[in-house]
């Protein structure tokens, strides 16, 4: 659909308008700090299981035989309050893992869900959808006294309680170009916030009943941000609801004690494709051949950020001292990271930037298990410096992804991405299990992704400066030259079908 211009009116962009806001005053902190909370519960969901259902230690007190073969018919366990002997795991350590596994497969079967319904329903609504029923299906997995029961409200929560990607997609839209790497780094704290606290609730709080029941509980309080958060006017444009999304500029700028012109923001208006079925939209989203090629790299990133990141996390429990402490450590070594990584993308675009986090990651990864065992603390130096790395180019990789599509898919295609690279997480929970043949095969093994990481990088365009496209003509220009800025009053490209 085409809309009808006068020709005499200057054109109004979003970008200008969003342009004359402080991601420093109360309006952009508070959303800030909403989502910082966000972040923090997905860290403490994805995470918990390592506490929750850790290794412990069992022996047979008594045999019994049957047709000629002895099974262990009692096993005492050295914590008979842990996970593994409330539901009787003695040797069958890869139920144990199993849990890790399913919450993994769970996320990735539910970004397919969480995705098209932030592109069709809106961000704000999916983050509180999501939000609350992660919490409702935590809590209620503390309850469980049955371990098949557990692992279907373990899937269920990873299912359907993902808020973190219409979180993310979230902050990418309601802030300038300018302005969307500090922004987002504020926001992305909540993540490393969410690891230490965790590993401290995991400390004071050792039963695990209790400890699903302290970290999900909160997350029923995401209710509230229908009050509190505004919805993305981005997505609000491209819907067709113009009013709506200058209400929420107007609240803005009330918020901020800033005046825009009214004459200014009537201009704002978009003709929107709102009738368009999602499903021919993201087929034309893969119908272009710059697009397909573009989906098929991110999901190589993706794949291999979460299995590297949180293979590395998972096994951190192994290394030598106090598990909560290393775990801690490894939360707390990302806060540097992320303004570090922050700094580095200002100045510079984001090829180059993740092609080497992925190389140094790699030379770290595989160099670690070769450090002489009578020099621990060099071995933990290269272990952390190597899950340092992989967080560099997780985090460029969330934010890469995000401003590779139009704003049509862009929910539903970072969710792909996001969902189809979740088979990375899937394996990352049975790697420590490999130690059994060689303690240094997980590092190797995180090693050669990150490489091969780095290597497909070589087949995307570099950008940074480039608004965020809206149509599918404009992400392909992405790299090539300046596009179109988005969201004029005519929004005649917003067709997404050719």
């Amino acid at each position: 659909m085409t809309a009808v211009v006068p020709t005499d009116e200057k054109r109004v962009d979003l970008e200008d308008v969003l342009d004359k806001f402080s991601i420093y005053k109360s309006y952009h902190l508070q959303i800030a700090g909403l989502i910082f909370l966000g972040f923090a519960t997905n860290t403490m969901f994805c995470s918990n299981f390592i506490f929750v259902a850790e290794e412990t230690g069992y022996t047979c007190v008594r045999n019994s035989t049957v047709n000629n073969t002895t099974d262990c018919a009692e096993w005492l366990y050295d914590n008979p309050h842990s996970f593994v002997a409330e539901f009787q795991l003695a040797n069958q350590e890869w139920k144990r893992t199993l849990v890790g596994t399913v919450h993994s497969f769970g996320y990735m079967v539910g970004l397919l869900i969480v995705g098209p319904l932030s592109d069709r329903f809106g961000r704000k609504n999916a983050f509180i959808m999501t939000g609350v029923l992660g919490g409702v299906f935590g809590v209620a997995r503390s309850f469980s006294h049955s371990y098949w029961l557990y692992i279907a409200f373990e899937f269920l929560e990873a299912f359907i309680g993902d808020c973190c990607s219409p979180a993310y997609i979230l902050i990418t839209e309601v802030v300038s170009t300018k302005q969307r790497l500090k922004f987002i780094l504020m926001c992305t704290i909540g993540y490393t916030f969410g690891g230490f606290a965790t590993s401290l609730a995991a400390w004071l709080v050792p039963y695990w009943r209790h400890l699903l029941q302290v970290l999900y509980t909160p997350a029923l309080l995401f209710f509230f941000y229908k009050y509190l958060l505004d919805e993305s006017p981005r997505w609000l444009l491209i819907k067709g609801h113009r009013d709506k999304a200058v209400q929420v500029l107007e609240k803005a700028a009330k918020k901020n004690n800033q005046k825009l012109d009214k004459n200014f923001l009537d201009k704002l208006s978009c003709e929107s494709n709102e009738n368009s079925d999602f499903f021919k939209i993201v087929k034309s989203t893969f119908q272009s051949k710059v697009l397909c090629g573009r989906f098929f790299v991110c999901l190589v990133w993706w794949t291999t950020s979460t299995f590297v990141n949180y293979g590395l996390t998972i096994n951190s429990v192994s290394l030598q001292g106090n598990k909560y402490i290393n775990f801690a450590l490894l939360s707390v070594v990302d806060l540097p990271g992320l303004f570090i990584i922050t700094s580095i993308l200002t100045y510079c675009k984001r090829k180059l930037p993740l092609i080497c986090c992925f190389f140094a990651a790699a030379v770290l990864c595989v160099s670690q298990p070769f450090v002489p065992l009578d020099l621990p603390w060099l071995s933990i130096i290269f272990f952390m410096a190597g899950k340092l790395m992989s967080s560099f180019y997780f985090n460029i990789t969330y934010l890469y992804t995000s401003e590779l599509f139009p704003t049509y898919t862009r929910n539903s295609m970072h969710a792909l991405c996001s969902s189809l690279g979740r088979i990375g997480s899937i394996l990352s929970p049975q790697t420590p299990l490999l130690m059994q043949y060689w303690f240094g095969l997980p590092s190797l093994i995180f090693g050669l992704a990150s490489l091969f990481g780095g290597f497909v990088t070589f087949l995307v365009p570099d950008i940074a400066d480039d608004s965020l496209p809206d149509t599918i003509s404009q992400a392909e220009e992405l790299g090539k030259a300046k596009p179109k800025k988005s969201l004029s009053i005519d929004c005649a490209n917003s067709n997404v079908t050719k």
